[in-house]
């Protein structure tokens, strides 16, 4: 994934708060009492939108991600920020670190894309195995609200003078899945227009879901929130954030 599109995805996802989304983390964490200074992998970071600034706020930063190109993105702007993380490519389902860190980070719907109970699972047992005992797992995904009323078989377009883009949403009500297909065109004046494809899937999971595969794992002292939020979230809500703690004497 994300081979071509590393390219433009800071571009086309401009709008999005990351600071604010960064310092809600920060905030989520110190309520745990895992303050700046702490140990912290944030998995499916992408282009870093999210790491880079809570690095900057103290947290000591592990970046993880499936592709090469969008770790690349990543690594260039840690250096123009002036702080030093260390990006590895890996797999956030065996997710694997050389020492126990204090929270494990998923942000940005990265857990929506494990289509599977199993790989949610995966991801589960291999953060669980990460954290220090009573770390923390926090992440956020879209709701089954989100992705089948608000995207589901919807078209976005946008257009600036050198991008252009298509985005198309269908819903399977079926499989709780979000086809996702998307055309990007960037080029400008007499240059030809380079064509873009990208083509997604996000599954959307019920809180009973989420809340069953965390306790299979092991984890306890559940909680969901609405976005950005410390409270419980509306029926309508479009986004949820998860914690979970790893049991103190594991």
């Amino acid at each position: 994934m994300y081979t071509d599109f590393a390219s433009v995805y800071d571009r086309m996802m401009g709008d999005v708060p990351y600071e604010e989304w960064a310092r809600y983390y920060a905030d989520l964490l110190a309520h745990e009492h895992i303050g700046p200074g702490s140990r912290v992998v944030e998995c499916a970071c992408g282009t870093g939108s999210i790491t880079i600034p809570l690095a900057r706020l103290g947290y000591r930063m592990t970046g993880a991600d499936l592709s090469p190109e969008m770790l690349n993105l990543a690594q260039q702007k840690a250096r123009n920020s002036g702080v030093m993380i260390p990006f590895i490519r890996m797999d956030m389902r065996t997710l694997s670190v050389q020492r126990l860190v204090d929270a494990v980070l998923a942000t940005c719907d990265g857990p929506n894309y494990l289509l599977k109970d199993a790989d949610l699972l995966r991801f589960f047992q291999s953060a669980y195995a990460a954290l220090k005992p009573s770390g923390i797992l926090a992440f956020d995904v879209s709701t089954p609200y989100k992705l089948s009323s608000r995207l589901g078989d919807r078209l976005f377009t946008a257009s600036e003078e050198d991008l252009v883009y298509v985005w198309q949403g269908q819903y399977d009500e079926k499989r709780h899945l979000l086809d996702i297909h998307l055309d990007i065109f960037t080029g400008s004046g007499d240059e030809m227009y380079r064509r873009i494809q990208e083509d997604q899937q996000q599954r959307a999971y019920t809180q009973d879901e989420l809340m069953t595969l965390l306790d299979q794992t092991g984890f306890s002292n559940i909680r969901i929130y609405g976005d950005r939020t410390l409270v419980s979230p509306e029926p309508d809500a479009l986004r949820w954030h998860i914690i979970a703690q790893k049991g103190a004497n594991c």
